[in-house]
């Protein structure tokens, strides 16, 4: 998708963008620390007696936490992974056809896990007969024979029964399901879309206008205020509600797709200075476009409040800002220095960040058949951050492990 060598090509101001097939080392390594550390915040709940900064601030507190940047910077980081994904299929030779199915499927795949793992959420164990972690390994074994990128020596009919395996047990999960909630027995639905699903949707609109937009500096940009200015809106109660109860949230709300939308014109913008190989410029421009979106973001706050669960304009400003800056940190450390061996040990959590995300419901799954439970001493305080970072690293060590044995999630 990325890449790390210096481009060679001038571009023209009206279209920034470029082809590209290589890979933009920064880019993986940077995807690589936030799904670390979203495994890592995802472990607080076990913790007790840790900072306050590091979880999820409260439904309607003016505020965030750490635990609260860390799903809008992966959001912006899939925007800036696509223009170098499609362009790396069309160098490939896919159609628009080909480019539009693409981001269907994938947006589709991402939305049935996104469901099926929230139904873990609220499954009932006496009404279905089945512990919740048990519910939600199947579910990721179901997702990994479904979606493995299975090696192309591999018997054709073999994968066919795999994946059919896989899709017939999500089936039968689905079927039966109950759960619990607010002490009514519920049957297999979308309540709401999950981490997972929300990326989806996000992808989807994000997806669809950077095939068409066709690297085009004026589609992309425009494409981004107008979620930006949509993020307002529907906050002020503007946006009919006939398009609210039908387009999903995460699109119509504006703050999510535009998460991922200032992640396109991040990259585009990227492109260009690195095609004109100015590190500089590049800086400078990365560093002035932070200091719009934070001043964005402290002119919106009075009026929406700075929230995560509230998806507001300031909470999309400012975590744009946050994941730029990390971005250029990381560009300069791997690709400009050269120091990407820094982050050797956790490189699958950039690779195959998709498999990274399951690896807990797994290690949460052998807990509980095991029934091991973890001394009270090391759940508290600075000890126990230390495990929930180790726990982090493991699930990216595990994912590297079964990475080396076939076992790729690609969509």
């Amino acid at each position: 998708m990325l890449s790390s060598p210096v481009l060679k090509q001038e571009v023209p101001a009206s279209n920034l963008g470029h082809k590209s097939t290589q890979r933009v080392v920064s880019i993986d390594i940077l995807r690589a620390l936030i799904m670390v550390l979203m495994i890592f915040v995802n472990d607080l709940w076990s913790l007790h007696n840790i900072p306050l900064w590091l979880e999820h601030v409260a439904p309607g507190v003016d505020g965030i936490g750490l635990a609260d940047t860390v799903f809008p910077a992966f959001l912006f980081i899939v925007g800036l992974s696509l223009p170098f994904a499609i362009d790396n299929r069309r160098n490939k030779g896919d159609s628009q056809w080909e480019l539009v199915k693409h981001v269907l499927t994938r947006s589709i795949a991402l939305l049935v896990m996104g469901v099926f793992l929230v139904n873990g959420e609220t499954l009932n164990a006496d009404a279905m007969g089945m512990q919740p972690n048990v519910y939600d390994a199947l579910c990721c074994i179901s997702f990994i024979l479904i979606w493995n990128l299975y090696p192309k020596t591999f018997n054709k009919n073999i994968v066919y029964l795999l994946k059919f395996i896989g899709i017939a047990s999500l089936i039968t999960l689905a079927i039966l399901y109950r759960g619990k909630e607010n002490g009514i027995i519920e049957r297999f639905a979308p309540h709401w879309w999950g981490i997972l699903g929300l990326i989806g949707w996000s992808y989807l609109a994000a997806g669809l206008i950077t095939v068409f937009a066709k690297n085009k500096f004026s589609v992309i940009i425009s494409a981004w205020i107008f979620f930006c200015v949509l993020s307002m809106a529907a906050k002020a109660g503007f946006v009919p509600g006939l398009i609210l109860n039908y387009i999903p949230e995460s699109i119509s709300g504006g703050t999510l797709a535009g998460l991922t939308m200032g992640g396109v014109l991040t990259s585009l913008i990227f492109q260009y200075f690195r095609a004109k190989k100015n590190n500089k410029r590049l800086t400078l421009f990365y560093l002035a476009f932070s200091v719009l979106l934070i001043t964005l973001s402290i002119v919106t706050r009075p009026y929406w409040k700075l929230a995560k669960l509230g998806a507001t304009p300031a909470w999309l400003f400012l975590c744009s800002a946050f994941t730029i800056l990390a971005f250029l940190a990381i560009y300069w450390i791997t690709d400009v220095y050269g120091k990407a061996n820094w982050f050797k040990i956790i490189k699958p959590a950039g690779t195959d960040t998709l498999l990274c995300y399951l690896m807990p419901y797994f290690v949460y799954f052998l807990l509980t058949i095991f029934h091991f439970t973890l001394p009270e001493a090391i759940l508290s305080g600075g000890v126990g951050l230390l495990k929930s970072l180790l726990f982090a690293i493991l699930c990216v060590f595990i994912a590297g492990k079964l990475n080396k044995l076939g076992v790729r999630l690609k969509l």
